[in-house]
């Protein structure tokens, strides 16, 4: 018997989405550098990652961003008029401290770093994205990207990212991202690449 793919059509994400969202991009950010240098222990860092990805959602872009998800791939986007809101309240900090641990400190120097290369004037960020390892290569990131990117073409607005995994730059440069600073993250941590996309025109326009 074939198997059904899953619905990879975006769709909005609430707080309500949070258990679901969460798992997803746990197994998603498993393999990445930047969130194993943040969560070493390979033992629990699945559940980590899972508590993280609750704060991130439900205190931060659920809040002050656009999510969206499929069935096996999440996206947090945060537009020019949420930026100012989006940054961490003292509630938020706290519960990450006590996330990460003893790693809190490396995770507040790399978001120190990493905001030194925010473009300054008005653009879409996009915060998160990942999808499931069992379902990539059927679509859904792709799928969320699309949509985002399309949201700022409208707006000729740029698109602002930063990759923390080598192996996806070259997709986000597919999608008409380019570098503009390769970081190394402080205390010895993995390389993180700032890219920008420029708006761009949609066909006969």
């Amino acid at each position: 018997m074939t198997r059904m793919p899953i619905m990879n059509k975006p769709q909005p994400t609430t707080v309500d989405d949070a258990p679901f969202i969460s798992r997803t991009l746990a197994r998603a950010f498993d393999d990445d550098p930047m969130m194993r240098w943040f969560f070493p222990d390979s033992g629990t860092r699945e559940a980590g990652l899972t508590r993280y990805f609750t704060t991130l959602l439900t205190r931060q872009y659920a809040q002050h961003g656009l999510c969206e998800h499929t069935g096996a791939a999440a996206a947090f986007w945060v537009p020019p008029e949420g930026q100012e809101k989006a940054v961490p309240d003292a509630v938020t900090i706290q519960q990450l401290q006590e996330i990460l641990g003893d790693r809190a400190p490396l995770f507040r120097d790399a978001v120190e770093a990493a905001a030194g290369h925010t473009p300054q004037e008005p653009h879409w960020y996009l915060a998160v994205i990942g999808a499931d390892p069992a379902a990539r290569g059927q679509g859904h990131g792709a799928a969320l990207l699309r949509a985002g990117l399309a949201r700022a073409d409208a707006a000729g607005l740029p698109v602002y990212l930063e990759s923390s995994k080598p192996s996806n730059v070259p997709l986000y440069e597919h999608f008409g991202f380019a570098v503009r600073a390769e970081l190394q993250l402080p205390g010895g941590g993995p390389a993180l690449w700032a890219m920008r996309r420029e708006p761009h025109r949609p066909a006969g326009a």
